[in-house]
């Protein structure tokens, strides 16, 4: 399970260190790709097949089915850690998430998200402000 809300740095060569506690979690592999409200979004391998399993059973007869599955799945990329807990970052995710140099990661149970830090901290700040309404406007959620 990833939790947690994580400062990191992408390092001159496009290079972004993972949380020490989530490496062994994405050892075997990971998947990058957009996510929603301007982050990427990590999966496991494992995770990621359920996802793209899903996302590919959308019905390609609905505009809105095929275009949200091109938006995940195109964006999809395999990544490895390096020995040092690293993965590349492709340029065109970076660009789509606005990552420059600061990102946050964020722990969202099945996966990780990866925000640019302004983002991050603009997204953040308005959620403090609204999670009383927003938590009343999903009342069973179960809290």
């Amino acid at each position: 399970m990833f939790i947690g809300e994580y400062s990191h740095s992408i390092d001159e060569k496009g290079r972004l260190s993972v949380p020490v506690k989530f490496r062994a979690d994405l050892a075997t592999g990971a998947v990058l790709t957009r996510g929603l409200d301007g982050c990427l979004w990590l999966y496991t391998v494992e995770e990621w097949q359920k996802i793209a399993d899903e996302v590919s059973a959308l019905p390609i007869t609905q505009k809105k089915a095929r275009s949200f599955s091109r938006f995940v799945l195109s964006g999809a990329m395999d990544l490895n850690l390096d020995k040092a807990g690293r993965i590349n970052c492709p340029k065109y995710l970076n660009d789509y998430a606005g990552i420059k140099n600061k990102v946050v990661i964020t722990g969202m149970h099945n996966r990780l998200e990866i925000w640019a830090e302004e983002k991050w901290s603009k997204f953040r700040d308005e959620m403090e402000k609204n999670s009383d309404e927003v938590a009343e406007e999903l009342e069973n959620i179960g809290f």
